[in-house]
């Protein structure tokens, strides 16, 4: 380097005015990326719908007739809400023998809450609340509520669900028949009465 460079290198350096202009670029490179970094940071941040995701859902089930059934969505899964008929309540302690788990006792904590390892799997008789999602291989069964001789189902059959995907077939309380894919009963998930129009779905301190 020359003798006259060595002066003008160390002038630029001590120029007050060329400092407080590096300064002020920095400041505003470091301003910079914390206003890029502050949307991405937000949008890190859990949506409305992921934090309801897991919430308690509430349902009117004034509406429910006898013999229909209701789809809600909770945690990401179908839960199916059915009004039986006095008569399909009846009917179901005569299936006994030709279910897999007639009393719930496989897996009950998992699949069956201590309120529903009854023969209808329920708070109250004519409600059954069930996940709606096969517990083979995650298939959601179809409706097939009508009684007797149809495809894919038995000549006596008495009416509930048939999974499309491999046959398995259940009872109008979510009980699985022996010798099906599934292993297990539909799983009643964790619910309770707010009052006799209202239920609630997942959750269940006063049940």
């Amino acid at each position: 380097m020359s003798d006259a460079a060595v002066p003008n290198a160390i002038g630029q350096a001590g120029d007050p005015s060329r400092r407080t202009w590096i300064a002020i670029t920095c400041g505003a490179g470091v301003l910079g990326g914390v206003a890029v970094a502050v949307p991405f940071v937000s949008t890190l941040e859990p949506s409305e719908r992921a934090r309801a995701a897991g919430a308690p859902v509430q349902v009117d089930i004034s509406g429910i007739k006898a013999g229909e059934k209701l789809t809600v969505e909770w945690r990401g899964k179908p839960v199916w809400i059915m009004r039986r008929t006095p008569e399909q309540v009846a009917a179901l302690p005569k299936l006994d023998a030709e279910l897999a788990d007639p009393k719930s006792e496989r897996h009950p904590d998992e699949f069956t809450p201590p309120y529903a390892r009854n023969e209808g799997r329920s708070i109250k008789p004519e409600f059954l609340v069930v996940v709606g999602i096969c517990t083979h291989l995650g298939c959601s069964p179809s409706d097939r509520f009508a009684p007797g001789a149809q495809p894919s189902l038995p000549d006596d059959w008495q009416g509930g669900f048939l999974c499309p995907c491999h046959g398995s077939t259940f009872d109008l309380a979510g009980r699985v028949y022996k010798n099906k894919p599934a292993p297990d009963n539909l799983p009643v998930p964790p619910h309770m009465y707010l009052s006799d129009t209202t239920l609630l779905i997942g959750e269940d301190k006063k049940a």
